[in-house]
């Protein structure tokens, strides 16, 4: 693949996942044999990515000794926000080294697999062709977890809009450049400010994704899932 670089979005505090967040920051609970992070890190190796920016906030040793532990052969680094600068905020302060260049957005709270790897590879071809952000979606008919509204419907030529009813949800899969920042002068933002905006100038696509979607959004969740028995 083209793209070389990308994020993992893991500063967050994990809340709805107490107890386990006491000790462990979210993205190294397990599911299964693996971390949701070792899960996300092994997805971006297998499509070709050869540097990965981690940010991190809560318990962020515990991620830095990790990392040190597994001693992946790739260019992995780690920046922590001493104040949470939310989604936006957080992948604006740590991709200054990505310049211009496209880097894909991985939220670890999916349960990333190898099913995944055809559509990673559509996506980017779709970026490049396009020259524009794409987020990967699912039809929330294909969720595990039913509590999710939706977020996205898609319009023709794959242009994302936002309506009261929304049919499709976001997976936490998305290529973008740092040009889409320019529109706003914060630090602290979420990336629904800059989707909205991009909405509006018919500049955001998006890709369905086939995928039964795994999600672990709270403790409940991950209690059931921890049932199904990933095998890796």
């Amino acid at each position: 693949m083209i793209i070389k670089k990308a994020m993992i979005l893991g500063a967050g505090f994990g809340k709805r996942m107490l107890p386990l967040t006491t000790k462990i920051p979210k993205p190294l609970i397990k599911i299964g044999p693996k971390n949701l992070l070792e899960r996300s890190i092994e997805m971006l190796i297998k499509i070709g990515i050869d540097e990965i920016i981690i940010n991190t906030h809560h318990l962020s040793k515990e991620i830095d000794n990790f990392l040190e532990n597994k001693n992946y052969q790739i260019s992995i680094s780690t920046i922590k926000e001493e104040i949470l600068l939310d989604t936006g905020g957080g992948i604006l302060n740590a991709t200054k080294n990505f310049k211009d260049e496209p880097f894909f957005v991985l939220n670890p709270d999916t349960i990333w697999n190898k099913n995944y790897y055809e559509e990673f590879k559509i996506l980017e071809n779709s970026y490049l062709r396009n020259n524009k952000p794409i987020l990967l979606l699912v039809n929330k008919i294909n969720s595990y977890d039913k509590s999710f509204k939706g977020d996205f419907n898609f319009t023709e030529n794959n242009c994302i809009t936002r309506a009261d009813s929304n049919h499709h949800i976001f997976t936490g899969a998305q290529i973008i450049n740092r040009s889409i920042f320019e529109t706003t002068n914060e630090k602290i933002f979420s990336m629904n400010l800059i989707w909205d905006n991009m909405i509006k100038e018919k500049k955001l696509l998006g890709q369905e994704s086939s995928q039964t979607f795994f999600h672990v959004n709270n403790f409940k969740v991950y209690e059931q899932l921890n049932k199904l028995k990933f095998i890796d």
